[in-house]
This record gives structure tokens, sequence and C-alpha cells, in this order.
């Protein structure tokens, strides 16, 4: 044995030490896509998919939308009734999901949570759950990791990736490993995490969807979709992040996807 012991997921089972983490204090994801949700004139209504923390959400909501955060974690979604309220939150599996037939205008899903379909059926399942979900006019929103990246490149697999971040004070280091599995067509990741408190190393093994422009623009029209914008920049987790008013780029190559579609009225 190697004296590690293996968690669910450290991150998601602990959203405080989540959002030190990954801190966004200038709520950049969820201004991000209000802003989207702004350009193509979406209604108030919207459902974030997979709402985590519920930040997002949280955000939305201050700004106007009747915002529903839904996610499988009931630890996420105790932190998000507590930390971000105004939305009403639910469980729900993003990978099948039935909140009511034309219930939202809009459907949120960021930080790669689309990505958790790992097979084709399960993003079909995402997709005719967003479908029903939606009135007809509706708009997709969502934001992920871009499999085109990936192709010819190597730079985040090529060695393993330290980090380190003190919360509550206690250092917490992790090093992560990306590898693809192109059979799969999954990114996978394995991440071992030790603390300076003396607690025993956890090793956490995940993996998310390598889903390329072309082939999501395939599922998205197969599921009544009009892609309205797909692209690699400005967004919330690019280098440099996205600024309001910013415009998006032309291009599709780099390690971020932004998408935006709307549900074509149903005939």
């Amino acid at each position: 044995m190697n004296g590690r012991r293996t968690g669910a997921n450290l991150l998601t089972d602990h959203p405080a030490l989540y959002e030190a983490r990954f801190p966004d204090p200038h709520r950049l994801a969820g201004r991000w896509a209000e802003a989207c949700l702004r350009r193509y004139g979406a209604g108030p209504r919207v459902l974030d998919i997979g709402c985590g923390t519920g930040r997002d959400a949280g955000q939305l909501h201050r700004a106007g939308r009747t915002v529903t955060g839904a996610d499988l974690s009931d630890a996420m979604l105790g932190h998000a009734r507590v930390h971000h309220p105004g939305p009403r939150y639910v469980r729900a599996d993003l990978r099948r999901f039935d909140l009511g037939q034309d219930a939202f205008d809009a459907v949120v899903c960021l930080d790669s949570a689309l990505l958790y379909c790992h097979t084709n059926d399960e993003l079909d399942g995402f997709l005719d759950s967003c479908r029903r979900s939606l009135n007809p006019g509706g708009l997709l929103v969502a934001e992920m990791r871009n499999g085109a990246f990936f192709l010819g490149r190597t730079e985040l697999l090529d060695a393993p990736r330290a980090d380190s971040f003190t919360w509550e004070g206690v250092v917490h280091r992790s090093v992560t490993t990306l590898s693809v599995d192109r059979a799969a067509q999954l990114l996978r990741r394995t991440r071992v995490w030790t603390r300076d408190d003396g607690a025993p190393p956890v090793e956490q093994r995940s993996a998310w969807r390598l889903l390329f422009p072309q082939e999501l623009r395939r599922f998205l029209t197969a599921h009544g979709f009009d892609v309205l914008g797909l692209y690699d920049r400005p967004g919330p987790r690019t280098d440099p992040p996205w600024r309001e008013g910013d415009v998006p780029a032309g291009t599709a190559d780099a390690d971020r996807l932004h998408l935006v579609a709307r549900l074509r009225n149903r005939g």
C-alpha cells in the first residue's frame, strides 16, 4: 500500500474548500453568462445546471434573473443555499433531468460541467433534457475545456502540475497529472492532495469528455439547436479573461470553448 486513501471528491465534498481553491471574487463566470444572456435577448427564467457552490447562480439572481440551481452534490447544494441565497436549488443529474417542460428561458452550464457527459448517450440525455426544459427560442450557454486544443498539443500533459493554497490555516498541496484516453475520448485526471497538518494523502481520479467544435455543432443541430456562437476566447477562464463589452473571437482552437445556442421553434 502507498499510504494514500481514495476520496470521492475532496473539493466537491467540501464546497468552502472548493471556493478557496478556485476563487472568483469578481464573479467573472456569472457575469460572462449574464452578458451572453443579454446579448441574445434571453428571458428571465434561468437554469444553472451543475451549479456547484452556487456562486454563478447567485450572480445571475443578483442580475435580476429568476434562477434555479441544480447539482448532483448534496454538499454543494447545502452550501449554495446558505452562502448564495436567492435561487431555488434542487438536486438533479445533468446527464438526464426533468425540471418541467418549457420551464426556462435559458440553460447555463459552466466550468466544464457539460463534459461529465462521458458517452454519446449521456450527451444526448443532456441535450434532450435541455430541449424539454427550454421554451422555443430559449438559449443554451456553456463554457468548457476544448477538445481541439489537445490535437497535437501536449503542454498540459507533459509533466505533473503542483499547486498549493492555504485554507483555515492549513496548507493544501496538490499534484495533478492529465492524460488523454483517445479510445474513450476522455481527458483523465489524477490528483494527489497532501496537507501540512499530518492528514494522509488523498488520491482522486476524474475525467472530462473531449468534445471537438464540429462534433458539438453536430450534436446540437441534431437536438434542434442553432449555434449562435462557438469560440475559444474571451471567457471567464481565458488568459486574458473576459471583460464587459468584449466581442467573441472567430477562433476555436485554444484551451477553452464557449457556446451559445438557441432552441429552434418546435415544428
